[in-house]
């Protein structure tokens, strides 16, 4: 349970190019932690989105090292890499899951059972937290890739949170026209979008906040115009200092 009581997720957006992921920690990844309230917290890492690429693990370990953490993960391909993940996963303080294909990942849960085991993890106060697809994956759905280049609608998110959310709002030109083109026609429901550089933070289902790390990052209220089209609303930011 996070130290306030509350049951918390950090829905990020986007950590910006390749070349700026390097091993420094982001303040967002930071932001994730310390909502914990642990001293030395508990961290597991998924990247089912990436296949469980390997490096991405190295990588975020070396990086929660840097906050004192006790890191762990879940890979689920070939076969777990534990002998029990509901086990795994609800001895966490914190769970953080990486980016990559939505719609795999989130398929590759139910299979697992760990659709329901995420539910537990919130309800028992785990700090949930990621980015794009892992940002993606709380809500019903979002904008993905997942199905080719073209962005379409996915619609089999875990229902965390209501609504839906799209990531890298302002960095990838066709995100910003296919999510609201999405949310206008009622494809999508109405949701959240979130720059590169920042995350929406919830405190149950209710959205506490935007925290960004970088100028400018901020995330959008997206909303039906009741016409065929959409609104968005840019909401006000809380700059998280550097560590």
């Amino acid at each position: 349970m996070a130290a306030d009581g509350q049951r918390h997720i950090l829905a990020i957006g986007g950590f910006g190019a390749p070349r700026e992921q390097d091993l420094r920690l982001p303040a967002l990844i930071r932001h994730a932690v310390e909502l914990s309230g642990a001293s030395q917290p508990r961290v597991c890492v998924l990247n089912t989105a990436a296949g469980d690429e390997p490096t991405a693990y190295v990588r975020m370990y070396a990086m929660l090292a840097q906050l004192g953490a006790r890191p762990s993960h879940l890979q689920l391909f070939s076969m777990p890499n534990v002998a029990d993940p509901a086990d795994l996963l609800l001895s966490q303080d914190v769970i953080f899951v990486g980016g990559g294909s939505v719609a795999n990942m989130v398929a590759v849960w139910r299979v697992h059972g760990l659709d329901e085991v995420f539910r537990q993890a919130w309800e028992a106060g785990i700090v949930l937290a990621g980015v794009s697809a892992g940002a993606i994956c709380w809500f019903d759905g979002g904008t993905t890739d997942s199905f080719g280049p073209a962005l379409r609608p996915f619609t089999a998110g875990l229902r965390l949170l209501p609504g839906s959310y799209c990531p890298h709002y302002s960095s990838e030109p066709t995100r910003r026209p296919a999510y609201e083109a999405l949310v206008g026609d009622g494809t999508l429901p109405a949701g959240l979008a979130c720059d590169d550089g920042a995350a929406a933070h919830f405190a149950g289902t209710v959205l506490a906040g935007i925290v960004a790390d970088r100028p400018g990052a901020t995330g959008y209220l997206v909303r039906p115009d009741g016409a065929g089209g959409s609104h968005q609303e840019p909401l006000e930011a809380t700059a998280l200092l550097p560590g």
